[in-house]
């Protein structure tokens, strides 16, 4: 029974740590609580040198618990780096069943046993919780050393009675799962196996049918299986979801820029005036985002209609021929007259307005 126990709770520490070493520290930091209850399996204990009435009775008792139950509390420490140490409260209850007396390592009479084992006491544990990538499972291991207190509690075998309590230094394994509770920060359900060993040997003193009797009890094993809370007080909430992009309004198209260039009346010829604004509308044209350059020619009410469509043709191309003079690409540029229509001064027909008299380059 020992060898099966013993093997059972190596596996279970040891699979935390069959781990990959890429794993990282659960960052708990600073104060928690936790309590949890649940399973408990007692090993069957030895009792031995039986003394009655002064004297000595040759064998040993292997004295059978059922399965009970256990629960603990806890407060403790985090590190931040995956190490916490904490303070433990337990309790254990398992009831005797019955028992067997070995003559010679032979069993020889069998008999039931009444009452209750009951072990409380403290434990000071340091644990290790892992990381594995996971954001719903922490696995974590540790071992602990305390001192419980064992109350063989109206322990009867025939006539045999006992009511005695005895205290004891006592070892632990743990192996757990933390699985932590989304809508309450730093809440965690556990899953934890526990694996403790009460040292040293005990002496009982009782009496049989009135007649003191006193023996010996050794090591105790036992095995629990609990499902608990922990609180973690310093967790800190985890962040809110980046926010979406703000799409980027794509940028205003740049506004036409409008040049203005004025012609004598019924010509189409360019004064100095004239070349410097086209000189300018030129430069601009290179230093701007300038995809087209129209180029529209514009005549007063003076003339006749068909008259007045030809001259303002005219005075758009000679606009335009200076503009590639003046180094802009013929390909950038549209030009068109409009005759005596879109009037920048609105006038009555036979009128000779010279703001009328124009082209109008538009940088595109």
């Amino acid at each position: 029974m020992k060898l099966r126990i013993a093997f059972i709770g190596a596996t279970v520490l040891a699979a935390p740590l069959a781990l990959p070493h890429a794993a990282k520290a659960q960052p708990v930091t600073g104060l928690y609580v936790g309590a949890a209850g649940g399973y408990s399996v007692e090993e069957r204990l030895k009792a031995k040198d039986f003394v009655s009435a002064g004297q000595s009775v040759d064998g040993f008792t292997k004295l059978s618990l059922r399965d009970g139950y256990t629960g603990e509390a806890s407060v403790g420490y985090g590190f931040g780096n995956g190490m916490r140490v904490e303070l433990e409260g337990d309790y254990y209850n398992n009831r005797f069943n019955n028992a067997a007396v070995y003559f010679n390592g032979f069993p020889s009479v069998g008999a039931k046993a009444g009452g209750y084992e009951q072990k409380y006491g403290g434990f000071v544990n340091a644990l290790y919780d892992f990381d594995i990538g996971l954001p719903w499972l922490f696995p974590y291991v540790g071992g602990g050393v305390g001192w419980q207190i064992v109350n063989y509690n109206n322990l009867a075998i025939g006539d045999l009675s006992v009511d005695k309590e005895k205290d004891a230094l006592g070892f632990q394994g743990i192996a757990g799962l933390s699985f932590p509770i989304a809508p309450v920060v730093g809440l965690s359900g556990t899953l934890e196996y526990r694996f403790m060993e009460l040292t040293g040997t005990r002496k009982i003193n009782g009496e049989a049918g009135g007649v003191p009797v006193s023996f010996k009890l050794g090591h105790e094993y036992n095995n629990s299986l609990l499902i608990g809370l922990r609180y973690a007080f310093n967790v800190a909430p985890p962040p809110p979801p980046p926010a979406a992009p703000v799409p980027v309004a794509a940028p205003a198209p740049a506004p036409a820029k409008t040049y203005l260039v004025f012609f004598d009346w019924d010509k189409y010829s360019l004064t100095p005036r004239a070349l410097d604004i086209i000189a300018q509308a030129a430069s601009d044209s290179k230093t701007q985002s300038t995809t087209t350059i129209a180029v529209n020619g514009y005549t007063d009410t003076s003339g006749t209609p068909d008259y007045n469509q030809g001259l303002s043709v005219r005075r758009a191309k000679a606009v335009e021929a200076q503009l590639v003079t003046d180094g802009v690409p013929a390909s950038e540029i549209t030009a068109q007259g409009f005759g005596d229509t879109n009037l920048l001064v609105p006038t009555g027909p036979g009128v000779r307005e010279p703001q009328n008299r124009r082209v109008q380059i538009v940088l595109q």
